[in-house]
């Protein structure tokens, strides 16, 4: 039976960011005033990306008026380009803009980064959407001035844990991207900032990173283009938007994240809405999840079940649960009729009109005598009204703001005894979210 009939949405073009892809790999190096160690480097790329066998192109991204950068890329037939916005973040995107290649790797002129790990890179391409070479995972480790290594664990230990990032060196530049995850990718921050940025957008969008283990070099010519002052501010103002963006819905993992939230009340509701969702599901056999997101309910779904939810980024987000995923719109779900004896849709009918065709799809879609677990806020309990608002207070940026339909028990008890189902169970969290069970009947539709 074709039970699922369409599992994916959104472009599914392979190609550069720039424009259709005629290359496997671009290089983008950043280089402002760096032609003595460009010398020493590029012939060293060349050589690998020979010995690879991929094609692949390289762009020396120079700030206007830096004749060197110009000369060095002319001396070895790479490509220049001509920086137009300022700083490291300018630098990138600019590389980004004119990459043609189907993966993008990112890396220092500055010779701190051995270009023979471009190969283990790319040896490991499918094993992520983004690689990153890392200091500070097991096998990594940095060569630097005590001083700049406590600086630079500290800033990353601040990132990491206050934005919830599985990331152990979000500063390294050091990157392999797939093309496709930085299409149409736009980032405020202009200084080295920019790295955190674009990896919180990335993971906001629900690509998979990882981290492979490097030995970090000092510079060979030059000094540092880092100062720590201004870029000190640059990070603390871009931690303070990046938070906002990390908690807020528009997050990927903001569903499966909240489970371990430091906020007592978001960890707690969560919790309890996997325990109660996952006892009512058990021994019903596969199950649709309808407006499934990111919850680790997902990974708790038995053998044979699927995900639908409209959001991609949340989908990509879901693939680490192993569960089939497809993506498609509540109001016109793409499961053919009567497919699964048992379908749940936890907290997505407050978000669209009552008038919308979601009750009569979840109708649809399921056997009859099969079971549907429906969890939404009781509206007629004043427990919810005040956990709302506290909600709101707690974890701005999150659902609180987000529920346009109001219902009750006794409503949707109404609705479905109307549609031939009978009411089977009610649970309640905090006395304020409703989950239900309805057994959908043998003699109507």
């Amino acid at each position: 039976m074709d039970i699922v009939r369409r599992l994916a949405c959104g472009s599914t073009d392979r190609g550069g960011v720039g424009g259709s892809a005629a290359l496997d790999l671009t290089i983008v190096i950043p280089a402002s005033h760096e032609e003595s160690n460009l010398d020493l480097l590029l012939p060293q790329i060349l050589s690998v990306i020979a010995d690879m066998q991929v094609v692949a192109e390289v762009l020396i991204v120079t700030p206007r008026g830096d004749g060197g950068g110009e000369r060095a890329a002319s001396r070895y037939g790479v490509r220049a380009l001509p920086q137009i916005e300022r700083g490291y973040g300018g630098a990138l995107l600019e590389g980004f803009r004119a990459a043609r290649g189907t993966y993008v790797l990112t890396m220092d002129a500055d010779l701190s980064h051995p270009p023979e790990l471009i190969r283990r890179l790319w040896q490991a391409r499918r094993s992520a959407d983004v690689l990153i070479a890392s200091r500070y995972v097991a096998g990594g480790a940095a060569t630097m001035p005590r001083f700049r290594l406590l600086l630079s664990r500290t800033l990353n230990r601040a990132f990491s844990r206050g934005l919830s990032l599985r990331v152990r060196d979000m500063s390294s530049g050091f990157r392999l991207y797939q093309a496709r995850t930085l299409a149409g990718l736009q980032f405020e921050a202009r200084d080295f900032d920019a790295l955190q940025e674009i990896l919180v957008l990335l993971l906001g969008a629900g690509w998979h990173v990882e981290e492979v283990p490097f030995h970090y070099q000092p510079r060979v010519h030059g000094t540092s283009n880092a100062r720590i002052l201004r870029f000190g501010l640059a990070y603390a103002l871009t931690f303070g938007r990046l938070w906002r963006l990390r908690n807020s819905i528009l997050s990927a993992d903001y569903d499966d994240r909240a489970h371990d939230s430091i906020i007592p009340l978001q960890r707690y509701w969560q919790r309890e809405r996997y325990r109660h969702v996952t006892e009512l599901i058990a021994g019903h056999g596969p199950v649709l999840d309808v407006g499934c997101g990111s919850s680790r309910i997902i990974g708790a779904l038995p053998a044979g079940s699927v995900g639908v939810d409209i959001l991609l980024r949340k989908l990509r987000h879901a693939r680490r649960f192993g569960k089939a995923l497809a993506c498609g719109s509540a109001m016109t779900l793409p499961i053919s009729d009567a497919s699964f004896g048992c379908v749940l849709c936890s907290q997505v009918i407050e978000h669209v009109p009552k008038e919308s065709p979601i009750l009569d799809e979840l109708v649809r879609v399921l056997a009859p005598g099969g079971l549907l677990v429906l969890g939404t806020p009781d509206y007629d309990r004043w427990e919810w009204v005040l956990t709302e608002a506290l909600y709101g207070w707690f974890a701005p940026g999150g659902y609180a703001d987000e529920h346009i339909s109001h219902y009750s028990r006794a409503e949707l008890v109404r609705l479905f005894e109307g549609r031939g189902f009978s009411h089977v169970e009610t649970r309640y969290i905090l006395r304020g979210e409703l989950i239900l069970g309805f057994r959908k009947g043998w003699n109507r539709p």
